[in-house]
Order: structure tokens, then sequence, then C-alpha cells
């Protein structure tokens, strides 16, 4: 049972795929990706506190999150396209501190049902350039993405 965390971002695609299963069902996998209470306790890297703004997970509602450290705020921000529990949902994502506005990520993230009370979440992003994409991977995104489930494991096992 891999709890490996598998991103792929091949040469010159504008794709990112982070690829990870949980010994969780989806339905509660899910529900830690869209309810914020469970969201605030496991995004991002060990050591920043995340604090939500604004949440509203449904077809078209939006949300806003900050994560700190030492003073510093980092806000990240999107809308839903859609949210069909507990398979998928489907929005942006964009970190409010770039120079400019306008690095959109769209993203859609899946759901699978495994064996055993298992799931398996799928996530892709595609972003307006390779050049956006590449940048995301230099910033240390996955150390990120390594951090939050390795809370998320611990989170679904006390739930």
């Amino acid at each position: 049972m891999s709890k490996q965390t598998v991103v792929t971002a091949e040469p010159g695609k504008q794709e990112l795929v982070i690829t990870r299963e949980f010994d969780a069902p989806r339905e509660l996998v899910f529900r830690a990706h869209t309810d914020p209470e469970i969201y605030v306790q496991w995004v991002g890297p060990h050591g920043m506190k995340m604090t939500i703004e604004h949440w509203d997970c449904r077809e078209g509602g939006s949300y806003r999150y900050t994560h700190e450290r030492d003073g510093q705020k980092y806000a990240f921000f999107g809308t839903y396209h859609e949210v069909t529990a507990p398979e998928r949902f489907i929005g942006t994502f964009e970190f409010d501190g770039l120079p400019e506005r306008g690095h959109v990520i769209m993203g859609k993230t899946t759901f699978e049902d495994l064996p055993n009370g298992r799931s398996r979440v799928v996530h892709q992003s595609v972003f307006f350039s390779v050049a956006d994409r590449d940048g995301m991977v230099r910033s240390g995104m996955e150390r990120g993405v390594n951090d939050g489930y390795e809370k998320l494991d611990k989170l679904l096992a006390a739930i």
C-alpha cells in the first residue's frame, strides 16, 4: 500500500499531475478537500498557519485563504466550476503574491474508490504556459503537497 505522492511534470508541457493514495474511503477524502473545518487543518507545509478568509465550495462558489509564517502571509484564491460529491471538483487556483495577475491554474481533482476502504486522489493542473508550470515546480510546491498529505493521513486516521 503505497502512500507515495507522485508529481508528474513532463518537460515542455503545461500540465502537472499529482497522484496520492489514502487509507480512507473516498467520501471522507473528498470531504477533507471540501469542508473548510477539515481543510484548514492539513493543507500546506509544516509550520505554516492557515486561515480561511472565504469558503463557498459549490458550483459557482469561490474561496480565499492565507498561509502565514514569521509574519509573512501568502494568499491563495479561486473559483469552483463544478463540485460533484464524492467524485470530483473542478476550479481555478491563483497565488496572490506574484508581481502581476493572470497566472491562473485550472485544476481537476478526482477521487477514486480502491479496495479495502482505500482511495486515490488525482489532481490535474493546467497552466497558461510551460514557464508558469515550471515556476510552480521550482517554488517548492512538492514539499508543501507532501507535508499536507502527511498531515491529512494523520487526520483521516483520527476521524
